[in-house]
């Protein structure tokens, strides 16, 4: 525990609040009778409050900025795949409390849990030392400007942008297709190509057909891009 909250950057007036936010609800289900209690109401109130410190920091930052593209970059930035990254930047895997059944399952390392985790950690800051705490914490995690970039640079639709290049020669089909998949059922891994004209423009890999579909527009682009300045 103590190496989590040097991780964190805080130290805990009360631990069970910090040892609940570890406990799955698989591992309360098989300790009932110990009155173990799982982080989902944590991570219900997390999720709100990660909610409340990201909007108020994006319409202190961006102060031109319309509604729409404040709620889309906050949307990207409490994302399960953003948690997911802070999970992993602080081991929280090593951490979590899991049922056998998740823990043979892979459950450690499911994006999903970890991201749950984060959030339920996040409500138990705040309910120890108060929602400059948790704001503290939510900026160190999230919120730094190499942070933002990254959520800039996911918030670009690269299948729309190279739709729109495609439709200038429209008898150069742009086409799609899965070429294969990898890796354990928690933690899945799938590629695809994109063709222009029947010929690969580009190939990339994702956890979702979406992402894979997306990478591969993102290399096509670079792809295009080179054609044309050639």
């Amino acid at each position: 525990m103590q190496a989590l909250e040097q991780r964190l950057g805080y130290h805990f007036q009360n631990h069970a609040l910090l040892s609940e936010a570890l406990n799955h609800s698989s591992y309360a289900n098989e300790h009932r009778g110990a009155h173990v209690r799982s982080n989902e109401r944590l991570e219900f109130l997390g999720d709100s409050v990660l909610g409340f410190v990201t909007a108020e920091f994006l319409f202190a930052e961006h102060p031109d900025l319309p509604e729409g593209d404040l709620t889309r970059i906050r949307a990207a930035l409490v994302r399960e795949e953003s948690l997911h990254e802070v999970a992993q930047k602080l081991h929280l895997g090593e951490y979590l409390r899991l049922g056998r059944g998740e823990e043979a399952g892979g459950g450690r390392t499911r994006a999903s849990i970890l991201a749950d985790a984060v959030e339920a950690i996040i409500a138990a800051v705040y309910l120890d030392g108060g929602i400059a705490e948790a704001s503290a914490l939510i900026h160190r995690c999230l919120l730094d400007a190499e942070r933002e970039e990254l959520v800039e640079e996911r918030r670009r639709d690269y299948k729309t942008e190279l739709q729109e290049i495609a439709q200038r020669k429209p008898e150069r089909a742009l086409l799609y297709r899965m070429t294969g998949e990898h890796g354990p059922d928690h933690d899945k891994r799938f590629t695809a190509e994109v063709l222009l004209g029947g010929a690969v423009v580009g190939s990339g890999e994702g956890r979702s057909k979406k992402e894979a579909e997306q990478n591969a527009a993102k290399a096509a682009l670079e792809h295009v891009s080179g054609e044309e300045h050639a």
